[in-house]
């Protein structure tokens, strides 16, 4: 064994991100990835000898979480210790994977949609574990904006972007429209240029099942709400125009769980720095968006990010308000479960999980 290596397993400092990779490498279904792109990935022959598709694999989620173009996530597999153990590297021993192997490896998954089939892995995998509420579903979107100068070689912009208005200001990019289960798991993405109406995209983020639907203002309309209570759907979207203070309650009230819908943004925009494009078209933008939301869903890591912000610590599954404390009795179990796997060492502190303290 490295003396290096050695040093490394007995320092007694533990960094941020060292914890986030062990936590996402407890969480994500690597075997079910791995399957999926087996079929696809190069095979041993002529030219250059294809890397393990583990190592790949993984540097393509780091590239995702710390937002790295090849040449640069190429450069940090020879620096932070934290990111070539995460991504199973070790120097002198294993070849790093350069930029253009890096290029080589989106493309083979942009080509064959694998990181949809990602996706539906980590969504399936939800359901299994009964982690996914079928009650109801949240909509919302975003905005990612895209260059808008024309000072290059084409002098053109993206044809695949567009501008749109929020407000007072001017917006030139994509769309992220999502729905989620009541407590802001993602369970549907699509994407669209950003002059597109929110509502349009409504009917590819339901999955069939829901009773209930939330979303904001850009969704209200009078005959989708009579098409779906007259179907025994409670219909929970804020109500647009002139409204008393009758229904400023209830929009407000409303509010508190639309909200969630807005965590996994919060995570891939803020955290993870996806709150602009870096390649033309959404052909390109749009894999990198499935593969972040989908981990993001698969840790539930706006619940995570939420708690972490308000200092308080506990399984990010059940850290849930009293008022959806029927909805979370199903999944108290999963608690010991996330015990093990987590290396959090705050969670193992605390002893008792949150949702022990709803009755």
């Amino acid at each position: 064994m490295h003396s290096g290596r050695v040093a490394y397993d007995t320092k007694g400092k533990v960094t941020h991100r060292e914890r986030f990779l062990r936590e996402m490498d407890a969480v994500i279904p690597w075997a079910t990835l791995r399957a999926l792109i087996v079929p696809h990935d190069a095979k041993p022959g002529r030219g250059r000898r294809p890397l393990p598709l583990d190592t790949m694999l993984r540097v393509y989620f780091l590239q995702q979480w710390f937002d790295l173009p090849d040449s640069q996530a190429e450069d940090l597999l020879y620096d932070p210790k934290a990111m070539r153990r995460f991504s199973r590297v070790e120097l002198g021993d294993d070849t790093v994977p350069d930029e253009s192997t890096m290029l080589r490896f989106r493309h083979l998954l942009e080509q064959h949609q694998l990181t949809a089939a990602m996706f539906d892995a980590v969504k399936t995998r939800l359901t299994e574990k009964r982690l996914l509420l079928k009650a109801g579903t949240i909509v919302d979107a975003t905005i990612i904006t895209a260059p808008s100068s024309t000072k290059h070689a084409t002098q053109t912009r993206d044809p695949e972007m567009k501008q749109t208005r929020k407000g007072n200001q001017w917006y030139f990019g994509m769309k992220i429209h999502i729905g989620t289960d009541t407590r802001g798991i993602v369970h549907s993405l699509t994407t669209t240029n950003a002059a597109q109406h929110d509502a349009i995209q409504l009917p590819h983020l339901l999955h069939g099942q829901e009773s209930t639907r939330y979303g904001d203002k850009a969704y209200d309309s009078v005959d989708t709400q009579a098409h779906w209570e007259a179907a025994g759907g409670t219909y929970r979207v804020n109500k647009r125009g002139h409204r008393t203070n009758r229904w400023d309650r209830i929009n407000a009230a409303r509010l508190r769980v639309r909200a969630r819908c807005e965590h996994p943004f919060q995570v891939v925009k803020r955290l993870w720095g996806f709150a602009k494009v870096r390649y033309r078209g959404l052909t390109k933008n749009t894999p990198r968006l499935r593969s972040r939301i989908g981990i993001c869903s698969a840790n539930d890591w706006p619940r995570r990010a939420r708690h972490v912000g308000a200092n308080r610590v506990g399984c990010p599954i059940h850290a849930d308000s009293r008022a959806n404390r029927a909805d979370n009795a199903p999944f108290h179990a999963q608690c010991n479960e996330y015990r093990a796997r987590t290396s959090d060492s705050a969670f193992h502190r605390l002893g008792t999980p949150i949702c022990a303290e709803l009755p």
